[in-house]
């Protein structure tokens, strides 16, 4: 017996000795899914706003009178360790609102004095005078004052563009009604009154603007800046009362509507070969229509010009006390209007959040939305949206 132990001999493959799947796929009726995409979310934003239905193009919103003063965020320029205020960025201070003149504007500026502050540090004690306007270029500081009782009551907590002392400008007798402590090391800047006197005493322009904006009706304001209704109560006898009326803004805010279109482009050889068993276009035209919703989900969150981010009033936000969210930053944020309906939050939010509430031994309950259990916090579902 001999063997054929030539390299030839070893490397020939095996004979087939029976049909191969390959081949065999030819003949069978594969099982096929639905065409996926990953980019499909719940979007919940668009299940739960309250829809309107609009007659026409434009959506007017009206509003009774209100008073507006600035109350936006200052941004800074920095060169290396030094820090400077836009000028134009004084523009968001209440007193200085509507004043364009840049090289005003620039003087005040200049007069800015910068200063560096170290975690732990008391910027300004409750009580003592107040002859200066802090300007926040980075850090975090909370405020804190003395309630009822003597205790000590927790404000807020100020970032980033921030700033407090709005009435030391003009107030030669306004003192400190809180304290403010630095909860991390940073940087503001400080303009003081007598600086502001200096730019004061040489700007004819800025003392009839500063004149206008004492001499604004503010005893005919409500706690929301909106024009009083004059109205009289509690009184006896024959008590002469006061006229009233509802006063209405001249220029309300107005949305055009905005459209999100595309064109669905389906050959007919495509539709008229390949159509079983699954429709091509259909599935085509679902899967466009995905895509269309969640462009729309994505402008309403972050359009510039009606998307709920640029639009939140700087009124109604608000820094976390830690860091993470918290259970006190979550009751904060539920105080800031009446009758919230859910929280909007990124997924990553939400699971910061689950952990905050696992570090002190909290279990948020689950409510029922639509045929599904949701994370809540005292019954307001907290709704994820990728989008934020």
């Amino acid at each position: 017996m001999t063997v054929d132990s030539s390299p030839e001999a070893r490397l020939e493959p095996p004979r087939q000795s029976s049909l191969g799947t390959a081949a065999a796929r030819n003949l069978a009726t594969t099982t096929k899914s639905a065409p996926q995409m990953q980019e499909i979310t719940s979007r919940w934003l668009l299940r739960m706003l309250p829809w309107v239905e609009t007659k026409g193009g434009v959506y007017r919103v009206n509003h009774r009178l209100t008073y507006t003063v600035g109350d936006g965020r200052v941004e800074f320029v920095q060169d290396g360790a030094d820090v400077r205020v836009i000028p134009r960025e004084l523009g968001e201070l209440a007193l200085l609102r509507g004043f364009d003149d840049v090289e005003v504007l620039t003087a005040l500026a200049d007069r800015c004095v910068q200063r560096d502050f170290r975690a732990g540090q008391t910027l300004v004690e409750r009580g003592a005078p107040a002859d200066q306007l802090h300007l926040i270029a980075h850090g975090r500081i909370s405020r804190t004052s003395v309630g009822e009782y003597d205790d000590e009551v927790a404000l807020d907590v100020l970032a980033d563009g921030d700033r407090f002392g709005d009435n030391a400008l003009l107030d030669g007798d306004a003192r400190w009604e809180h304290t403010a402590t630095a909860e991390t090391s940073g940087t503001l800047l400080t303009l003081s009154r007598a600086d502001f006197e200096a730019v004061l005493s040489t700007a004819p322009g800025l003392r009839n603007h500063i004149e206008e904006f004492t001499s604004l009706p503010r005893q005919r304001q409500n706690h929301r800046g909106e024009a009083e209704i004059a109205m009289s109560a509690g009184h006896t006898g024959e008590h002469e009362l006061p006229g009233a009326f509802v006063d209405y803004e001249l220029n309300p805010r107005e949305y055009e509507l905005s459209v999100a279109q595309t064109i669905l482009r389906v050959h007919t050889r495509v539709a008229d070969l390949y159509n079983e068993p699954m429709n091509q276009t259909k599935e085509q035209l679902r899967l466009t229509i995905e895509a269309l919703r969640e462009r729309q989900e994505h402008e309403l969150v972050n359009n510039t010009e009606f998307g709920l981010l640029h639009n939140a009033d700087f009124k109604q936000r608000f820094q976390t006390h830690s860091g993470p969210p918290t259970p006190d930053d979550m009751d904060e944020l539920l105080c800031r209007r009446r009758g919230s309906k859910f929280f909007l939050a990124h997924p990553k939010t939400i699971a910061a959040i689950g952990r905050e509430f696992n570090a002190r031994g909290l279990y948020p309950d689950h409510v029922d939305l639509g045929g599904q259990q949701v994370p809540a916090w005292r019954g307001v579902p907290i709704l994820p949206c990728n989008k934020i």
